[in-house]
């Protein structure tokens, strides 16, 4: 059953050259967009799904290095956003300090990267802050909350993305008139 529901008045570009899965955070699947008619504002555009709303959450303002190579996460309990600067080869991470409030946007980390690595994509921070995340397709590395590397396991993962999930014995609310 389809039911509309209230949302923004603005279309929806993603913001990637390629498909992303959508980030489950606060009861809420986010996704990084481009609107449509001014593809040169990028936002967070999130679903809530218990009050069934689309809402739109702006980016930094500091961050001015374009969505080329980044993505959605979550780092240390807070929405985050990473952005990989291949100009000085660091992988910056900002965090989202108070849900949905602009000005609580701040750069947390900027972690070097090695020059053996093209490119990093955190997946997973651990209690401790570790940071685990991949090379693309080559395996996963671990860096400590300081940015040193600490491990590296080289494998084929054969997959454009990988993520991490909970399992969980609550399920997504049900409107009791459609059962």
């Amino acid at each position: 059953m389809w039911n509309e529901i209230e949302s923004p008045h603005f279309t929806y570009l993603n913001a990637s050259a390629y498909p992303k899965v959508g980030l489950f955070f606060n009861e809420a699947i986010h996704w990084l967009a481009s609107r449509h008619h001014d593809s040169s504002v990028d936002v967070i555009v999130a679903f809530d799904l218990m009050e069934r709303k689309l809402l739109e959450i702006p980016l930094p303002d500091d961050f001015d290095h374009g969505l080329v190579y980044y993505g959605l996460w979550v780092f240390e309990e807070f929405l985050s956003i990473w952005n990989m600067n291949f100009h000085n080869h660091t992988l910056e991470i900002w965090v989202m300090k108070e849900y949905k409030l602009h000005f609580s946007w701040t750069k947390t980390l900027v972690i070097p990267i090695d020059d053996d690595i093209l490119y990093f994509s955190p997946i997973y921070s651990t209690k401790s802050g570790d940071i685990i995340g991949t090379d693309g397709d080559r395996g996963l590395v671990k860096y400590n909350d300081k940015g040193l590397p600490l491990e590296y396991l080289e494998m084929n993962l054969n997959a454009s993305e990988v993520a991490m999930y909970k399992e969980s014995l609550l399920s997504f609310p049900v409107d009791r008139e459609q059962v």
